[in-house]
Formats: structure tokens, sequence, C-alpha cells
């Protein structure tokens, strides 16, 4: 008797998995007749990417990225997707983004991208930025998309490439790294020699039950830009490896010390271990604490991976380090 009710319910998942499954591709079919059959157009593009080859239009107007990177390196080259997901379970797009974003829709995290909403938008290009191919034959239903993959903010550069080639706006990739150079070359005018011979150690907060600090060393996104400005990182970090971190456990606090410290602290959580770890004693004995050189930062800014990000990293390297007293 037990045997027939498993059987029974065994056949009832499957029939309902095969119902959604074909409702859904019914209305992806009934959208994808709508587009057209792109690789018969002759206003498209061949772009090699981490799945296959896709004819990109040549002008899109309703572009959908699935990553802040993405949607970062869009804004920089003059274009507003028409929506975005935000990080993993966030719901809320960047700070450093609050005043760009005006009329970009939230399709979801990261992770977990609403396909729904996506079809609904009826977008002509997708940009997909994860290792994990098993969504793109939906999405590519919907839209020409191309995906490539992510390692991280030791990236940042090459996806920004990446995005430019798919828009056909190398000329624009090439005036925003111009603008971001130009940044740097004032800022290490500003600087001049004052911080000569320091050394700066750069952190965040990762909040556990026994918080962490890591550091992001010279091949990661603010690595790379603190590398970039001439502001020589302390011994342990002063490296590049594959994945571009260090993990430092509390009772090993003197190990994030230096002449500057910047910290980066976002949530509520990173405040509270934050203000649990100054309650060290060994907090004190940092030379950089005893000369007030630790600066908070955001960090969900400096653990992105754009050239606006890093417009903003920079406003913090001038704020702390050149108009702060």
């Amino acid at each position: 008797m037990k045997k027939v009710s498993c059987i029974i319910i065994i056949f009832i998942l499957a029939s309902l998995t095969t119902f959604l499954f074909s409702a859904c591709s019914q209305k992806l079919a009934e959208y994808q007749s709508n587009l057209g059959d792109l690789s018969h157009q002759t206003d498209c593009r061949i772009i090699e990417h981490l799945v296959e080859k896709t004819c990109v239009p040549q002008n899109p107007q309703r572009i959908i990225s699935l990553h802040v990177a993405t949607l970062g390196n869009l804004l920089s080259l003059g274009i507003k997707p028409i929506a975005s997901v935000t990080g993993f379970q966030k719901t809320d797009f960047p700070k450093y983004l609050e005043n760009k974003i005006n009329g970009i829709e939230w399709v979801g995290g990261t992770t977990q991208p609403n396909l729904e909403k996506i079809l609904k938008l009826k977008p002509d290009l997708i940009i997909n930025l994860s290792d994990d191919q098993s969504i793109y034959p939906l999405l590519s239903k919907i839209a020409p998309t191309v995906q490539t993959g992510w390692e991280g903010p030791n990236e940042w550069k090459e996806h920004f490439s990446f995005v430019a080639k798919v828009l056909g706006r190398e000329d624009t990739y090439q005036q925003a790294w111009d603008h971001y150079y130009q940044r740097i070359k004032e800022f290490k005018a500003a600087l001049g020699d004052r911080y000569q011979n320091q050394k700066f150690s750069y952190v965040y907060i990762e909040d556990s039950s026994n918080p962490i600090f890591i550091s992001e060393l010279k091949n990661v996104f603010a690595g790379s830009i603190l590398n970039d400005a001439g502001l020589q990182r302390t011994e342990l970090q002063n490296v590049m490896s594959s994945n571009g971190y260090i993990f430092i456990p509390e009772e090993e606090l003197s190990k994030i010390d230096g002449d500057v410290i910047f910290i980066g602290i976002d949530e509520d959580s990173d405040q509270k271990s934050f203000n649990k770890i100054k309650q060290k004693p060994l907090w004190k004995t940092l030379k950089a604490v005893q000369e007030n050189h630790v600066y908070i930062v955001n960090k969900s800014t400096w653990r992105e991976s754009n050239l606006i990000a890093a417009d903003a990293v920079i406003d913090d390297l001038f704020k702390y380090l050149v108009n702060t007293p």
C-alpha cells in the first residue's frame, strides 16, 4: 500500500514539473517568435563568449545586466540598461550608483534573477556574468545572451573589456580609462611626498560569530587602485595571488597594522563586530590606531569591480589622505 502511495506521489510531482516547464517554455517560445531569428539578420555581430557564439544586435536599446559589475561597466560606457540584478540577497543598488540608476528596474539578485520579470521587460540583449551555465538556455530563449565567467574582483578589468567588445564601444572604453588615469595622476600630484615610505593596509570585516578581517591584495579591485596610486602596501599585503585575498582572524590583529589602515564596513553587523574588536587590548597597540590613521570606508564600494566604483575609491583617497588635516 505504501509503495503504491509513493508511486502516485512521484507521478503527481513529475506531472506538475512537466506542466510548469511546459508553461514556461510556451511563454518563452511566444516571446522568441516575436523577436525573430537574429541569426538571419544583418544588423548584428557574432560575439564568442563562455557558452557559445551569439548574434548581438548592433545597437541594442533594451539591455539587462545580471551582475552589478556589469551594470557599473555599462554606465561607464554611457549606456543605461533597462534592468539589473543586485548583489546576492540585497534588494538595493550600491550607494555609489544612487544618482545614476533612475529608471533601472530591479530583476532579483545575482544568484536568483527573476526570469518572469526579465521576460516581461522584452530585452534585446542580456549580459550575464557567472561561471554557472545552467540558466543560459532559458536566458537565450528570452533574448540574445552573452555570458562570461567570474573569478571575482581580480578580473574586473577583463570584464570591462568584454562588455565594451560586446557593445562595440571600444572608443568609449578607452575614454573611461583615460579619465581613471587622469584622476590617479591628479591624486599623486595633490598627495606629493607626504606619505613617502609609509605602508598602507586595506582590510574589510566579515561578520561572523568570530569576526575576521579579509585583506584584498594587489591584483584585486581596490588593491589595484592603491597600487596605481603609488601607495605602498604592508609586507603581508604587497603580493599577488590567484584568489587575491588573505584571511586574518582577530587573534592575529597585528597583521592588519600599517602606518595607515583603511577598514571596509557596510552592514550594521560589520559595525557591531568592529566595535567589539576595538575593545580588544591588542587593537590599541596598532601603530595606525595610536596615530589616529584608521579610516572607515564603504565595504560595498571598495569591493566593487567597475570604474564608477573606482572613482568613489579615489574620492576616499582624496578625502582621507589629501583633504584631512
